[in-house]
């Protein structure tokens, strides 16, 4: 844009003096300072002269301390820009997918409204998917049942605090399943909400009652608009209820409606989606359903590239793809690169170098760049080739990465005590000269020491999960897994136990905490009451392992436990070292 900019203001000194005055006029600005490399500046001066700012957390990013409110009441210009982590991982999936393909594939190649990805969806099987993998929304697609496009617009757009707060959720789904009539006061109501069912959803559709259904003129409706925005910062919307209200009345409206539209309009206040966002949203949601139901590998492992994002760790979803029969294989140094990989010709996801936690980029580089054919035989040989120091062989040893040339990560440490860094007399020594060492053997770590282990150096296992490994000691002995709640009636008193993956308490759940627990084969969803979670705030807010007692709760193919009893179990992670073999 700036090339292009600069290229016909040069060429138009008439254009660039008009486009210069526009920029005095709308920023107060003098015209050399409105110059800046054909463009302009947004400030006279050093921005931090204007206001305080601060270094973020990410490295090369700065941050204005005050918050959007307080620029608006000085009246400064904010710009919002929007980044979505989803357009990255899509984009590696679709270079994966087009390797596989050995052509390529793009965007516009995927199918439309494909049954499989809606059935997937219908399941609430989303995890990692945009927009739709938080718990609301997977506890909402069994319900809504997304079957075509504009449903995912609405799925999109209906879990949200306004639609909620406006009680317009349970209306919609009722009349999309056939279970409540759908009708309109008269035809101008219906154009508006007839895609919707007859339930305002989209904050447009709100805008358009209140010209239809209460008479407001355009320059009206407008004012509306900005009101419902500002409304919780800068006062209410009494004005506008008697309007709308009276509006509505005298149109032959009853009251009742008139009053539900009001309450919608309040719940609408900075929460309401406009439709053609949600439909912009509701593609990438297609598109990542979509990849994850036909590509799962190319799926788990373009998200895992482009993390940090969404509500998942890389355990969860690893987790959840090897659920989904897709297999992952350890960081192995004679395999891994440093991003996340697909192995030909399975197509088995290799977890990267890059899950090690405190590696370094540079000697993970080094590594790859200059691994043999034939792969690295030692320690020795990998110090040598690679470069790498001290600490990156430490980190690849506690993650158990030399498996070529290590048994077990004990045997790894005791290799690099055993053989010093080559000195400088043979750093142009050949591989060939090395040998594999042969060194006293360690007894191998215990299955529970191993997985310590692995959360320690990577944030996840590809053992067997620790909740498998307790339930086999016998410490949750009367507690039921995911999988089985899912065949247990509803109404009966259950114990449950995994662990805590997620907290949620949102602003429009009226004080409830949602909590999610992850056992070996699945997640179970926990609602605690307001009244529950301050009775027994510690265990709920830093339990890593809690056990919930409650009432199972089901609506369709959603499970809840209502919690009554939590413990804090997290003790027991430390009894893990304790040989399998010993249990009994």
């Amino acid at each position: 844009r700036q090339q292009i900019l600069d290229k016909h203001l040069t060429r138009n000194p008439k254009v660039a003096d008009q486009f210069f005055t526009l920029v005095n006029t709308l920023l107060g600005f003098p015209r050399h300072l409105s110059q800046h490399v054909g463009g302009f500046v947004i400030s006279a001066g050093p921005l931090a002269e204007l206001v305080p700012v601060e270094n973020a957390a990410m490295a090369d990013r700065t941050v204005i301390q005050w918050d959007k409110d307080d620029l608006e009441s000085l009246g400064l210009m904010k710009v919002d820009v929007l980044a979505l982590g989803m357009l990255t991982a899509i984009r590696k999936a679709l270079d994966l997918i087009s390797e596989e393909k050995d052509a390529p594939f793009s965007m516009q190649d995927i199918p439309l409204e494909d049954p499989a990805t809606y059935a997937m969806l219908q399941k609430g099987d989303s995890i990692g998917v945009f927009q739709v993998e938080s718990r609301a929304q997977i506890n909402m697609l069994p319900r809504l049942k997304p079957e075509k496009y504009y449903d995912l617009v609405i799925e999109v757009a209906i879990v949200r605090p306004g639609p909620i707060q406006g009680d317009m959720v349970h209306p919609y789904l009722r009349r999309k399943h056939g279970l409540e009539p759908v009708d309109y006061p008269n035809d101008a109501v219906r154009n508006v909400l007839e895609r919707t069912l007859g339930v305002p959803i989209f904050q447009e559709q709100v805008i358009k009652l209140a010209m239809v259904a209460a008479g407001f003129s355009a320059g009206e409706a407008d004012q509306l608009r900005r009101a419902m925005a500002a409304w919780k910062s800068h006062g209410d919307l009494t004005p506008f209820r008697d309007k709308l209200i009276n509006g509505m009345l005298e149109r032959g409206h009853d009251a009742d409606f008139a009053e539900r539209l009001y309450l919608q309009i309040c719940g609408f206040g900075g929460y309401g989606f406009p439709e053609s966002h949600a439909a912009s949203f509701a593609l990438l949601v297609y598109v990542s359903s979509w990849i994850k139901r036909h590509y799962p590998a190319a799926f788990y492992c373009a998200l895992l590239n482009s993390q940090p994002m969404g509500f998942y760790s890389p355990s969860q979803l690893v987790q959840d793809a090897r659920r989904h029969d897709v297999t992952v294989l350890p960081p192995d140094v004679n395999h891994s690169q440093w991003n996340h990989t697909l192995e030909s010709p399975n197509r088995h996801l290799r977890l990267g170098l890059r899950l090690i936690q405190g590696l370094s980029a540079s000697g993970a580089e080094s590594l790859h760049n200059n691994r043999p054919a034939e792969g690295y035989r030692s320690t020795a040989e990998l110090r040598h080739l690679a470069g790498l120091n001290q600490r990156d062989m430490e980190l690849l040893a506690g993650a158990n990465a030399m498996p070529a040339f290590t048994t077990n990560r004990h045997q790894a440490y005791w290799q690099l005590l055993e053989h010093e860094q080559p000195a400088e007399l043979f750093a142009k020594e050949t591989a060939a000269h090395y040998q594999p060492e042969h060194c006293y053997q360690l007894p191998e770590p215990t299955e529970g020491q191993n997985v310590l282990a692995d959360y320690a150096s990577q944030g996840l296992t590809l053992q067997r999960h620790p909740l498998a490994l307790l339930r086999e000691q016998g410490h949750l002995k009367f507690c039921l897994s995911a999988e089985q709640l899912k065949n247990t009636q509803p109404g009966r008193p259950v114990q449950v136990a995994g662990l805590v993956t997620g907290r949620q308490r949102p602003g429009s759940a009226s004080g409830v905490t949602f909590v999610t627990l992850e056992d070996e084969t699945g997640n179970v969803n926990v609602v605690v009451w307001l009244e529950t979670a301050r009775r027994q705030r510690k265990p709920l807010i830093t339990a890593r392992l809690l056990h919930v007692k409650g009432i199972l709760e089901r609506e369709g193919d959603i499970v809840h436990v209502m919690a009554g009893r939590l413990s804090d179990l997290s003790h027991l992670i430390q009894t893990l070292p304790v040989n399998s073999r010993d249990f009994h």
